[in-house]
């Protein structure tokens, strides 16, 4: 019988010692993905380069090897405030600390050391791939009309891949999100809450495989957040985009998705930076397109994720 594509599955759980498998479940541990792209082998080919007096291909040795795993998560709470939502282990696999206010909110953060990692086991119809200490980036849209997603890349240690049945999966910690309007969305960038095509974030870890004598792990050893605004063009009295570029001023973002207690997921920076804005146009209407650089004020401190 042949292996369908349609039939995968991914469990994630948060590893308590670093490369220690931590033995995800599908009833307690399945993550609901969307445009997913796995990659089992991923690394360099050393060549031997023999000295022969013939000609022909002398084969490569496989070295360094890891695995990567990328896929898409809707934005959207977990139903109840103060609870984690499913794909927190995810962000927390992405150098996000985790903070719950019982019956109130998650928030997440970044840090800049003791990251957390994942054990992730990906199964395609019968086989299994089991991935170690994985650590990841994501980058999320707010697009108007559209789903909202965080978009995430993980790589991870080789596990075993073996034959394994597929996983009973529950994915009821999944709640329906909502669509990107005037609704369900608010934003503002340095005080204009102005009409908006749309925002990108791009948490821009930097996410580096290391294979050493006596150590090999994942590690993130760096984290550049950027994105992009494309706002309704507005008169320089409303707003002049040029002039904040031009003079460096700093200024805050705020962005709420979702109305209902449950399903809330506010994204805010205090210290955005604006680059060099671009004109544009959607339907004979004028924007203006706005590169985002995310400072820090005193560090781990640009950006936060409140899920309520």
């Amino acid at each position: 019988m042949p292996r369908l594509f349609r039939n995968r599955a991914i469990l994630a759980k948060t590893e308590v010692t670093y490369g220690t498998d931590a033995a995800p479940t599908g009833a307690a541990n399945a993550m609901q993905m969307t445009n997913v792209v796995f990659n089992p082998s991923v690394g360099e080919e050393v060549s031997r380069d023999l000295v022969v007096p013939y000609m022909g291909h002398q084969g490569v040795i496989l070295v360094g090897t890891y695995a990567t795993l990328a896929g898409e998560v809707e934005i959207a709470g977990s139903g109840t405030p103060g609870t984690p939502p499913a794909y927190g282990p995810l962000l927390r696999a992405c150098g996000l600390a985790e903070v719950v206010a019982a019956g109130a909110d998650v928030t997440y953060t970044p840090v800049s050391g003791g990251q957390e990692a994942v054990s992730i086991r990906f199964n395609a119809d019968g086989v299994q791939h089991v991935l170690l200490g994985s650590r990841g980036t994501f980058t999320l849209n707010l697009t108007p009309k559209q789903i909202p997603r965080f978009a995430f890349t993980f790589t991870g240690l080789l596990g075993t891949i073996s034959d394994a049945a597929l996983p009973t999966i529950d994915l009821a910690k999944f709640i329906t999100p909502v669509v990107v309007n005037k609704a369900n969305t608010t934003f503002s960038l340095h005080g204009l809450a102005g009409a908006c095509e749309g925002v990108t974030m791009d948490i821009a870890n930097q996410i580096e495989p290391r294979f050493l004598i006596g150590h090999e792990s994942i590690q993130q050893v760096d984290r550049q957040m950027t994105g992009s605004a494309i706002m309704e063009a507005v008169s320089l009295a409303t707003k002049n985009w040029f002039e904040i570029a031009h003079t460096h001023a700093l200024g805050a973002l705020a962005a709420t998705h979702g109305v209902t207690a449950g399903n809330i997921v506010e994204f805010a920076a205090p210290s955005v930076q604006i680059g060099r804005p671009t004109m544009g146009e959607t339907q004979r209407i004028l924007n203006n397109t706005l590169p985002l650089m995310f400072k820090t004020i005193a560090g781990n401190d640009e950006f936060t994720i409140t899920v309520k």
